[in-house]
């Protein structure tokens, strides 16, 4: 005979508690206190039991599911779809903060749904699938300037929540990251070395972070008393990097420290440098950004500016909850700081 699945009750037997304190904590009802939350939690896990989604989508009229939602520039074609996906899955920033927001969402019974919106047709496809009710919310990671995706989510009522500050000024709560500042530490850990030769490579200037990097390095080498230094500008990528180092090089044989505004194009700039006999730190120091897994596996080690992914993604999660929930309906914003990793790069 086959084994019959668990129950409500069966969980509140094993917690220890009502079965109407475990309908509440399956059904995301806020009155409940959070060590009981873990009881029941674990109770659940211990016993095996899994919610009737139809029937708790009946109840809470939520579909458990949020939108992950990538949004980027391209065209329509396949090709250039498939390359917006293979950039995205090869950037060890997306892994980190998804690892954060489903961090924060699977002991909640939630779970995403990734959705690509590089086009036109795309974007319309998400704010059809959230109007429909198919996810309670969206995370949007975007990858350019002028994304209209926050202005139609925002024009649409719906609750979304997005990594970075749009460009456009949509009326909209994001997490962001003080970019400025990072750079300017990159800059004063190279001056406080004793580089005076110093040059940077860029991420794309048409990306906010990109151009927020680039100002808060200048402006802590201005402040060291180097306002003039050699900028190449990349793409993010560990090619563009490598790219960018060799024109540098090429220019300005002499540069003894260079901050790559993230860690792919850092790992780029100290392949060029081995490849031409040079060596890290000794005669080019070397500073990222990020602090992802890359800079670790780099040889030597980066030194790096880290911006804690992992947590920004469970802050986005956190902040689309409440607004899920009505618990926050005005526009919040919430910006992490920098901290400085110095390893055997620089």
């Amino acid at each position: 005979m086959d084994r019959q699945m668990p129950t409500l009750e069966d969980v509140a037997r094993e917690a220890g508690v009502s079965r109407a304190t475990v309908s509440r904590v399956v059904n995301g009802v806020r009155n409940v206190a959070p060590a009981i939350q873990d009881v029941v939690r674990a109770a659940i896990e211990r016993t095996g039991y899994a919610p009737n989604r139809a029937a708790r989508s009946l109840v809470t009229q939520r579909a458990g599911t949020i939108a992950l939602v990538v949004s980027g520039a391209g065209d329509n074609s396949d090709t250039a779809q498939n390359a917006f996906a293979a950039r995205v899955f090869a950037d060890p920033f997306f892994g980190r903060a998804v690892s954060g927001v489903v961090g924060f969402l699977r002991p909640r019974a939630m779970h995403p749904v990734l959705m690509f919106a590089e086009t036109e047709e795309a974007r319309q496809q998400v704010v059809t699938y959230l109007r429909q009710g198919n996810a309670d919310g969206a995370l949007v990671v975007s990858t350019h300037a002028k994304d209209p995706l926050p202005a139609l989510l925002a024009e649409a009522r719906l609750p979304a929540v997005f990594f970075a500050r749009p460009a456009l000024r949509a009326h909209a709560t994001f997490v962001d990251f003080a970019h400025r500042d990072g750079a300017r530490l990159a800059a004063d850990h190279l001056l406080a070395r004793g580089c005076r030769r110093v040059a940077t490579i860029s991420g794309p200037l048409d990306i906010p972070a990109g151009r927020e990097r680039l100002a808060g390095f200048q402006d802590g080498m201005e402040r060291g008393g180097q306002p003039y230094i050699p900028v190449a500008e990349g793409g993010f990528t560990l090619e563009s990097g490598a790219k960018a180092m060799r024109r540098l090089l090429a220019e300005h044989p002499d540069v003894d420290g260079v901050f790559a505004a993230n860690d792919l194009m850092a790992q780029g700039v100290c392949q060029v440098l081995r490849e031409q006999g040079k060596r890290a730190p000794q005669d080019v120091a070397v500073v990222g950004f990020d602090d992802s897994s890359v800079a670790v596996t780099c040889v030597p080690p980066l030194t790096t500016v880290r911006q804690p992914v992992e947590e920004m993604g469970a802050e986005m999660a956190r902040l689309l909850q409440e607004q899920i929930e009505g618990v926050r309906t005005d526009p919040t914003s919430v910006i992490f700081e920098p901290e400085l990793v110095v390893r055997e790069s620089a």
